[in-house]
């Protein structure tokens, strides 16, 4: 009987265990640029989005998406995030129950760029047109 691989990079299923993880690690980063646990002008008076976190099957790396409000600086805020990911771990490490708190990698987060393209590509009057016919 051979073992599932659940791998991010195959596209298999993620398990419950690395969806249970993933929140509970966008929960508590969340908690933290919201309590302002970190000193970094980059970071203070921005509101950020922690839109989700994806975590390898060993659950030592975590990919988190981030966007800040309005979408503007987002490459500074992610360098800012990346430069302090260890003080982030060891607050995740204080208040997550967790064997190994995952190795963060922050990414910028696309996807509300990716729909606002797609609404004006549906709000297209030749596109419209061929959706209704």
């Amino acid at each position: 009987m051979q073992r599932a691989n659940n791998n991010l990079s195959k596209g298999v299923g993620l398990s419950n265990r690395q969806l249970r993880v993933a929140e509970l690690v966008r929960r508590s980063i969340s908690d933290i640029l919201t309590k302002n646990e970190l000193y970094e002008d980059a970071l203070t008076n921005v509101p950020i989005t922690v839109s989700e976190v994806r975590c390898s099957s060993d659950l030592k790396l975590a990919m988190v998406f981030v966007l800040p409000l309005g979408g503007k600086n987002a490459q500074e805020v992610v360098k800012s995030l990346a430069k302090h990911k260890s003080a982030i771990r060891k607050i995740l490490g204080k208040n997550l129950n967790l064997k190994f708190v995952p190795d963060l990698r922050f990414i910028e987060d696309e996807t509300f760029d990716q729909m606002d393209k797609t609404s004006k590509l549906l709000q297209n009057p030749t596109v419209r047109r061929d959706i209704l016919n």
